[in-house]
């Protein structure tokens, strides 16, 4: 008898959906943020199949800098239209016009920050408990001290000391009032990961990567 064997993306798939699982069975409101990217691409395609045939028991929510790539809406748009999933849309402009938060200005000018305060303005909102990421620890040395379920006091901060240990893949969602989690189910992937899965399952991205 073959000795049973499966691929390392296996793994990684499977490792994922297990996390975006216990998301639905921890948490009463998380949400799926989605930007069009190809990790927020593979991330729904991983919770259609952790969820399969049902559909994604929570809604998408994509945080919208202005700043976005016309193929990436358009893409976003076809992609919930086809799949029949909600998509909640947030507009980093609004938090702007609202005095929320200052636009940065100067050549090398960004959103990027700014858009951190629309997030945390729809999960007060939206009394949301969760949010799915596509974050993965190789992308930079912070990620790196980032747990699957990630703690964020009632004002939206990380503090790598009051993480809780994930021994043996067993996984702690208690907060207290206010505060949330964020949850990484790609923290182990890589760069490289992420481009074979999109092959291997013949993932539909936008045409502006090509």
């Amino acid at each position: 008898m073959k000795p049973y064997r499966i691929t390392h993306l296996k793994e990684l798939e499977n490792e994922a959906i297990y996390v975006i699982r216990e998301v639905a069975a921890q948490f009463d409101r998380p949400a799926l943020l989605f930007s069009g990217g190809k990790d927020s691409i593979v991330m729904f395609h991983l919770a259609r199949k952790a969820f399969f045939p049902a559909k994604v028991p929570f809604p998408l929510m994509h945080i919208d800098t202005g700043h976005n790539f016309p193929e990436t809406l358009v893409f976003r748009d076809e992609l919930m239209k086809k799949t029949g999933q909600q998509c909640i849309v947030r507009y980093v402009q609004e938090s702007i016009d609202q005095g929320r938060v200052a636009e940065e200005t100067g050549p090398n000018a960004s959103r990027n920050k700014a858009q951190t305060i629309t997030l945390l303005d729809a999960i007060f909102d939206l009394k949301l408990d969760c949010c799915l990421g596509g974050g993965r620890r190789d992308e930079e040395k912070a990620r790196a001290k980032e747990r699957f379920f990630s703690h964020r006091d009632a004002f939206g901060q990380w503090d790598p000391k009051n993480q809780r240990p994930e021994l043996w893949n067993i996984f702690n969602g208690k907060k207290n009032m206010g505060e949330h989690f964020r949850v990484f189910p790609l923290s182990n992937w890589t760069e490289m990961d992420v481009w074979q899965y999109i092959l291997i399952e013949n993932i539909e991205i936008p045409s502006l990567y090509f």
